[in-house]
């Protein structure tokens, strides 16, 4: 029996990836829905490759330019095409779905993730944000439907299957690595010069621009998410079999890897470290508004208002700023999420 599958963010490097593995694991899956952004080329060639039931775009007045491309191209297939979060949420809980894939980026699948998860889904998470902004709710909602969230993400993955493998009494504690971005040995004094053409060459990985600027503060270790895809996604979408793709294993080569290198963390370089610690510590809302105050930094960053190294100062002065409340249903979570960015892009011209 084929696993109906919907993906939230199937445009972005985490989608395009999962639909990769579905292509090498013929007649396991079948594409029941699909939710992107604004990236029309892409989801096109999606729709005609996959076959989707129904397609979310970001924006209603991005309906009818998809359905234009889709008659150029000849698409004859049935397909609903609906918009925005409530199309989000259709396409996530659709009876033909068993399995939802949580890529969309930042908290833009938020509700949808929730919502699928309360119709009973299993959730393949590669979306760090939704557990950061509202991991009590989702973790209480699967828990009441005896769901597991998988971890689409590959620390994370690993740690899954380390936990899996024997008892967690034997976990001491669990220590996560990271290339230390493209800064890793940069001056801090050079921080302020530093442009946003320099801070998305990453080192190691080609990723999308939040991701790869959080790399180089070392925010996406306060938050904790990593690049490299195919193994976790695999994993999630076959769990809890272990299959090959090709008659092959996906593995590891340590001799192509060649040597591994080790040192502590720099938290003076890097205060973007100690920020999610303070955030997981305090707990409440202080998470959600660590993930909104980043993400409005980050922002101004690309942009050009917001110097590299005050990122971490505004969110240092958001989280300062912001009560710290329990936030007890999805309404209090994008209530909170607004008032932190708003309370963000108030104090970014303070900042700079």
């Amino acid at each position: 029996m084929t696993k109906g599958l919907c993906i939230l963010g199937s445009t972005g490097s985490i989608g395009q990836n999962c639909l990769r593995v579905v292509q090498s694991l013929p007649g396991r899956f079948r594409i029941v829905s699909l939710s992107a952004g604004k990236n029309l080329d892409v989801l096109v060639e999606q729709i005609l490759e996959f076959s989707p039931q129904v397609v979310s775009v970001g924006e209603c007045q991005l309906i009818e330019p998809l359905r234009e491309r889709l008659r150029l191209r000849e698409h004859r297939a049935p397909l609903k095409v609906v918009a925005e979060i409530s199309g989000q949420v259709e396409a996530a809980t659709l009876p033909e779905v068993d399995f939802v894939v949580s890529a969309s980026h930042g908290t833009t699948g938020l509700v949808a993730t929730y919502e699928a998860v309360r119709a009973g889904k299993q959730l393949g998470l590669a979306n760090k944000e939704t557990l950061v902004v509202a991991g009590e709710l989702v973790m209480q909602a699967a828990r009441e439907r005896a769901l597991e969230v998988l971890p689409i993400d590959s620390e994370h993955c690993a740690v899954h299957q380390c936990l899996r493998s024997g008892r967690r009494q034997e976990v001491r504690r669990l220590i996560l690595t990271g290339s230390g971005g493209p800064f890793l040995t940069t001056s801090r004094k050079k921080f302020d010069s530093i442009t946003p053409e320099e801070a998305l060459k990453h080192p190691v990985w080609k990723m999308g621009g939040r991701i790869t600027v959080d790399s180089a503060t070392l925010m996406n270790k306060g938050l904790e998410t990593a690049p490299d895809m195919r193994f976790p996604i695999q994993y999630a979408l076959t769990y809890p079999d272990r299959v090959t793709v090709n008659g092959r294993p996906l593995g590891l080569d340590l001799a192509a890897l060649g040597r591994l290198t080790f040192r502590k963390p720099d938290t003076r370089r890097f205060p973007c470290l100690e920020l999610g610690r303070a955030a997981l510590e305090k707990g409440g809302a202080m998470p959600c508004v660590l993930n909104a105050a980043d993400e409005v930094a980050v922002e101004s960053f690309l942009t050009r208002r917001l110097p590299f190294g005050d990122i971490p100062r505004v969110i240092e002065r958001v989280m300062r700023r912001m009560p710290e409340t329990e936030l007890r249903s999805l309404d209090d979570v994008l209530k909170c999420d607004r008032e932190a960015r708003q309370l963000a892009r108030e104090l970014i011209p303070r900042t700079s």
